[in-house]
């Protein structure tokens, strides 16, 4: 996650403005260039804000969602829900926050999922999972840690791919969908521990 600053303060305008251009534009210099200077800075910015370009601005963008998930997670005051209620609603809050971006967001992913992206795409997934999890009160420390992340991983992906490829009501549907693999899931953890060895 980008440290807190003026910088930070500084990219993150120029990301607000640069996203509503992407769908014209797409994820290139272009569309950097328009964005700074609609946020009233020099298209020059875009080399320290941006050094490689659109793949940074992506990643800054991921960054930025984290950061205003986290954000709207303190706002929903979590403390007294069940895990799966948590990260429910901070992945809900992800997808309305994207929602008037889904273009921008299917051409990051497009670009994400390029060969020579691919160490930057899985970064950048495991940085935005463990960012569900910290905001939804995980605190484990041993094996779990990798587990929890592995299996949030593929929810979400797939709530993601499920929500941007237009199927079912919108925002409602793929909150539908993430339901039923957030059910999925509990139903194989209590399957699983009838399993385990009980305690002589």
């Amino acid at each position: 996650m980008m440290e807190a600053g003026p910088d930070r303060d500084a990219r993150d305008a120029a990301l607000d403005a640069i996203l509503p251009l992407v769908p014209l534009y797409g994820w290139q210099g272009s569309a950097i260039a328009e964005g700074l200077r609609d946020a009233g800075m020099a298209p020059e910015d875009a080399e320290w804000m941006f050094p490689r370009g659109a793949i940074s601005a992506i990643e800054a963008w991921i960054d930025l969602a984290d950061r205003r998930m986290e954000a709207a997670g303190l706002a929903a005051d979590l403390a007294g829900m069940r895990t799966h209620e948590r990260v429910r609603i901070l992945i809900k809050a992800r997808l309305e926050a994207a929602e008037p971006h889904r273009d921008a967001l299917r051409a990051a992913l497009s670009l994400l999922a390029m060969p020579w992206n691919a160490p930057i795409a899985a970064r950048s997934l495991a940085r935005s999972v463990s960012a569900i999890w910290y905001a939804a009160g995980d605190k484990s420390a041993d094996f779990s840690w990798y587990t929890r992340r592995a299996t949030l991983a593929a929810i979400y992906s797939s709530t993601l791919a499920f929500w941007l490829s237009g199927r079912g009501d919108g925002l409602e549907a793929a909150l539908d969908f993430l339901d039923r693999r957030l059910a999925d899931h509990a139903r194989f953890q209590k399957g699983l521990a009838r399993f385990k060895p009980r305690a002589a």
